[in-house]
């Protein structure tokens, strides 16, 4: 059924990817995106226009509770997205992070109190669990913040659970590992490196190259948050999605080279490198639940599946009305 859902932080990589899935399954969407003054909507601004043209788009800042609440009146259902992401800026500014992914979220989970929300997805992210203790990562891992950001994540996750708790607020917490794919921003290594080669470029600038990541293709992530929106199961319940597959960095930026018909040379920088004891060296997720919970199963999965996600990545940034939206050249904290 036809459900009235707010999207935070659809201008975003993942959330602009979810908006587009909403609206073609036949949702009524409001999106809510980061105000500049610009009038920019971020990843939005590439929909295609029958997408834009049944969204509601409201502009705002998650850190304003009188804006957030009075995006979400009306709505049956939110899907909470807005966060700063980046781990290397969270090194910079971990003030801004906890304002944006603590706080932000506490004025979701409040809002969505006032307002009798059906069902609230609150996004998590695998970096939470820090290096895997064991393998595959299940919900029941130890958690373990080893980035500023992450330390953020673990607390938003722990209020929206709290709440749950202490008012029976009908909330989820979905885990994604690892999301890539079209317009992701170039801080993360998958476009990092595709725009790079898409560039010009066979000196390959990276961080470290060891450590192991579960990628999972951007619009099997979307198609998560619309089944466990769907899903009374997950109420209450902190869901991992990936494919359950393990892949080094420099395994990883290989498979690119080879999909673009190209060789490289990487070159490792300390720069981009996270701090020794930051670095999570190890995440591959184990799915199990989602798959009992609301039939999680990733298009886009193991070798072949990733291969496949790289392509169409690949192609999306090598166009150059989408490659001149990314400075290559320039480390992108």
């Amino acid at each position: 059924m036809a459900k009235k859902v707010l999207v935070t932080g659809a201008d975003g990589f993942i959330g602009s990817h979810l908006t587009e899935q909403l609206v073609r399954a036949g949702h009524d969407v409001r999106a809510f995106v980061y105000y500049n003054s610009f009038n920019s909507w971020g990843w939005l601004d590439s929909a295609d226009a029958d997408v834009l043209q049944n969204v509601e788009v409201v502009s705002g800042d998650i850190r304003d509770s009188g804006g957030v609440d009075a995006s979400m009146a009306g709505c049956s259902h939110v899907l909470h997205l807005a966060a700063l992401i980046a781990i290397p800026f969270s090194y910079n500014s971990p003030d801004a992070y906890v304002q944006t992914n603590v706080t932000g979220t506490l004025n979701v989970l409040q809002s969505a109190r006032r307002h009798n929300i059906e069902h609230l997805v609150c996004t998590s992210t695998s970096e939470t669990y820090g290096t895997a203790q064991h393998v595959p990562i299940t919900e029941d891992h130890p958690l373990n913040a080893q980035s500023p950001y992450a330390a953020t994540k673990v607390a938003a996750d722990q209020m929206a659970l709290a709440f749950h708790k202490s008012f029976d607020l009908p909330v989820s917490v979905l885990r994604p590992f690892n999301t890539f794919g079209p317009r992701q921003s170039a801080r993360a290594v998958i476009p990092t490196v595709i725009g790079q080669i898409a560039a010009g470029e066979r000196q390959i600038k990276l961080g470290s190259l060891h450590p192991t990541r579960d990628f999972t293709f951007v619009t099997d992530t979307a198609n998560g948050f619309v089944q466990v929106m769907s899903s009374d199961l997950s109420i209450g319940q902190v869901t991992n999605i990936g494919t359950g597959c393990e892949i080094s960095i420099g395994d990883t930026v290989a498979l690119i080279a080879e999909v673009m018909g190209t060789s490289v040379e990487v070159i490792q920088q300390e720069e981009r490198a996270r701090p020794p004891n930051s670095e999570v060296e190890r995440l591959v997720a184990c799915t199990q639940k989602a798959h009992d919970l609301f039939g999680w199963n990733p298009e886009y999965s193991g070798h072949e599946g990733l291969r496949r996600g790289l392509q169409h990545t690949a192609s999306w940034f090598q166009d150059p009305a989408n490659l001149s939206r990314y400075k290559t050249s320039v480390y992108n904290v």
